[in-house]
């Protein structure tokens, strides 16, 4: 492909991107994918190419754009070669022409904007929000040490205060790695293996509610946590966390739960677990450095939808904990609609029930709970909140 052909076909799919995003179709990876499943004329760069401008444009506008053509008219305001491939030959984007629509350069939405301010993250943490992230791993403690992994893979750094984590630049590739096919690490953000280490969980019967692919769910156990019962709603997600388990060594039951039905199919664990796990469904406003088209899909009634869902999760968790027992609620969002202020209604109603304090290796306390955000501890952004039932 020429560089004209590559940014040509950035708009094409920046088009399928805006509209999917509007009409909540596929992701962007999906699309990119089957793009260029059927074109096999281009090469491994020419879709690297590709997608690095894809993104970029993702990145720099806040709102959804009026068009991919918009989107990437705004990345060559700032890339005068980017602009030259606007010449109109074969396959090539069409010229500029005077007064075309240029998306803006944003954060989010305005509303998202100030939903976060009003939640604490001020405008000097924003641009980090969509910053490109590392890739971070965690070494499962029962096939390897870090050290070992280390040795594979020279360029590796280790995150102070997780032992068992490393972080590594984007997109460096280690699924094909003879090690990660052997089960000796994960690869998961530094901020998920905090959250983790807050449910305490080492010799407890743990109920991973929302597990979906069970990063988390594989990090208790690391932890020592079990029996461990993994649940979730969708079939596909948790199916994948099967052969995880058996990579990592670990035994784990799965259980896929209809949803407004989740009582009556956990009733047999009822009073039993020392630790509910609920990571749940939210806007995912603290991972838009891994996914950054989230900020296009999120609306004000999107929102409310996933509030009542995180408020009816929390009010299923308490008849399954045993006295004495905790509850861990976690979002990777930083909207305190979705973290702190919903523990703040779950204490309110009940009152029996109380936060306890957190102290884990990165974050800081905020409102009942701890929270991670990207520009302050260079991982995705967590609220996580610890509460313990009465005895």
């Amino acid at each position: 492909m020429t560089p004209q052909a590559r940014a040509q076909a950035a708009i094409e799919l920046l088009d399928a991107i805006i509209a999917a995003a509007r009409e909540g179709g596929a992701a962007a990876d999906t699309l990119i994918a089957r793009y260029f499943a059927t074109r096999r004329y281009a090469g491994s760069k020419d879709r690297r190419a590709v997608r690095e401008l894809i993104y970029a444009a993702i990145r720099r506008a806040g709102a959804v754009p009026v068009s991919g053509r918009a989107a990437l008219l705004a990345l060559a305001q700032d890339d005068p070669a980017l602009a030259t491939l606007f010449d109109g030959s074969p396959h090539a984007p069409a010229p500029i022409a005077p007064g075309e629509p240029i998306a803006p350069a944003g954060i989010a939405p305005d509303w998202l904007v100030a939903a976060l301010v009003r939640s604490g993250v001020s405008a000097d943490e924003h641009a980090a929000l969509v910053a490109r992230a590392p890739l971070d791993l965690r070494v499962n403690p029962a096939r390897a040490t870090p050290e070992q992994v280390r040795a594979a893979l020279p360029e590796a750094a280790p995150i102070a205060g997780l032992p068992q984590a490393l972080r590594l630049p984007h997109g460096t590739p280690v699924e094909s790695l003879d090690l990660y096919r052997a089960g000796a690490f994960e690869v998961q953000d530094a901020g998920s293996q905090i959250v983790s280490l807050a449910a305490e969980a080492r010799g407890q019967a743990v109920i991973d509610l929302c597990a979906g692919a069970g990063g988390k769910t594989l990090a208790l156990a690391a932890e020592g946590a079990g029996p461990l019962l993994a649940c979730d709603v969708d079939r596909a997600r948790l199916a994948r966390l099967a052969p995880r388990a058996e990579r990592a060594g670990i035994a784990v039951e799965t259980r896929l739960l209809d949803p407004g039905r989740e009582a009556a199919a956990l009733a047999d664990w009822r009073g039993r677990a020392g630790v509910v796990v609920i990571d749940a469904p939210c806007s995912g406003s603290g991972t838009w450095r891994r996914n950054p088209e989230a900020r296009w899909r999120l609306t004000p009634a999107r929102l409310d939808r996933l509030i009542a869902t995180q408020a009816r999760l929390l009010a299923l968790a308490p008849p399954l904990v045993r006295p004495g027992g905790a509850l861990l609620y976690i979002t990777c969002s930083l909207l305190d609609a979705e973290g702190a202020g919903q523990v703040a209604r779950f204490l309110a109603a009940h009152p029996e029930w109380r936060a306890e304090p957190l102290a884990l290796p990165l974050g800081a306390a905020h409102g009942p709970g701890w929270r991670l955000t990207p520009a302050r501890d260079s991982t995705d952004g967590f609220f996580v909140a610890r509460l313990r039932a009465p005895c």
